[in-house]
């Protein structure tokens, strides 16, 4: 029997390991215009480096899965660990744009070990009802970081620099594996059995993608949620550079504007007690191109300035927060024994097509906000499009909806 102290040791040490990837995207917002003059390069371009961040996030997903299996997972987790400390050393210390993009992907890598791990964990050291709980609250962990990173980030970039918010993020990480060590059992047996030949593993992957339903909503999820990493991308330009507002303003901004994504989500559950996850995602998907649409033709029409710009970011973010847990919830909804396999192939699309998405903000001109609502709306149409195509074949049914109610994450 867990003790208490046991209990909430293991929530703060699983939370920490939780927030490592969410403070290594946010943090370092505030200070894209500094790196740019410091690396004599356009906002745009430094944008690329969360570009390949989320890419890095997108193919360690497919890495560590096999890797927690076959060796337990401490190992892994160390191993990724000691890869992010690193790289964000060397991240402190560059001199030019090009290097910086590959080491945040190299970053990314690391950090992922930690977000994958602490969710196997947790299904490790907690029963079935205690998971459900436990999930939750690392769910609120992942809701405030993009709340508290980006503040902070701008307080620091201000009064210490950009290189400083790298610092921060070593002693960080290095804190995390200190608790990791000390504070965390190995939880799962290395498994000799388990295979890495490259057939298998792939094998695995094809028969997750034969599933009409997980086929159509992964789509319609990644397409959906790539409108928030494109959001993610082109903030700084929008606000620091369109918009003129100073390091901690925007940061105080980004922080409104999770509250939209995060704190509207949370109602998930209240409208899943009347009506099915894909009830819901029908309102909420059509309501988020709804949004977008007005977002874009009122900007090239130049009428919006920047509250409507937050107000219009605000609804679209709103919107996701329906769109984003009950797809994924869908995308799970059909299996039980591959369902490690397809969370992996969802986490790793989500963040694959989130990465394109947000390469094409770093493609445009910072000089306008068009291009970061036209890919908002484009993915959010393409979503809703997938969802209609699957309709009308007859991938998606009534019954596989209705039994997802209570796996929608809230």
């Amino acid at each position: 029997m867990m003790t208490k102290k046991t209990y909430f040791k293991y929530i703060f040490v699983l939370g920490s390991l939780t927030a490592l990837g969410p403070f290594s995207i946010d943090m370092y917002l505030p200070g894209f215009e500094d790196i740019a003059h410091s690396l004599h390069t356009s906002v745009s371009t430094v944008a690329l480096s969360l570009s390949s961040y989320f890419v890095g996030i997108s193919l360690g997903q497919l890495l560590y899965g096999p890797l927690l299996d076959r060796y337990g997972r401490k190992r892994p987790l160390y191993a990724g660990l000691a890869l992010y400390i690193i790289s964000t050393i060397i991240c402190m210390q560059v001199r030019d744009i090009n290097t910086l993009i590959i080491l945040r992907f190299i970053q990314a890598v690391g950090s992922c070990a930690a977000q994958v791990a602490a969710m196997a964990m947790v299904r490790d050291l907690f029963g079935p009802k205690e998971s459900a709980k436990v999930f939750s609250l690392l769910l609120l962990v992942l809701g405030a970081s993009p709340m508290i990173a980006p503040t902070a980030g701008g307080y620091i970039a201000v009064n210490f620099g950009w290189r400083t918010i790298f610092l921060v993020l070593t002693v960080l990480g290095t804190l995390i594996t200190a608790l990791t060590i000390f504070l965390l059992p190995e939880s799962y047996a290395p498994d000799k059995n388990f295979s890495l030949q490259p057939r298998p593993i792939i094998r695995n992957f094809i028969s997750v993608f034969r599933e009409p339903q997980f086929l159509v909503f992964v789509f319609v999820q990644s397409l959906a949620f790539a409108g928030l990493l494109a959001y993610v991308s082109g903030s700084p330009i929008v606000f620091m550079n369109i918009f003129h507002v100073d390091k901690k303003t925007y940061g105080w901004i980004f922080a409104f504007l999770s509250v939209a994504f995060i704190g509207l989500s949370q109602f998930n559950s209240l409208f899943l007690k009347k009506y099915s996850s894909e009830q819901i995602i029908w309102v909420a998907l059509t309501g988020q191109v709804l949004v977008a649409a007005l977002f874009l033709a009122g900007n090239i029409a130049g009428w919006y300035g920047l509250p409507q710009t937050i107000l219009f970011i605000f609804l679209f973010l709103g919107c996701l927060g329906f769109t984003n847990p009950n797809a994924a919830a869908l995308c799970l909804a059909p299996f039980s024994k591959n369902a490690g396999t397809a969370s992996a192939l969802l986490g790793a699309l989500q963040m694959g097509i989130g990465a394109i998405a947000s390469m094409g903000i770093g493609a445009f001109s910072s000089t306008t906000a068009t291009p970061m609502i036209a890919i908002m709306a484009g993915t959010s149409l393409a979503a809703l499009l997938i969802l209609i195509v699957g309709k009308r074949s007859g991938r998606l049914t009534a019954t596989s909806s209705q039994s997802t109610n209570s796996q929608a994450v809230h």
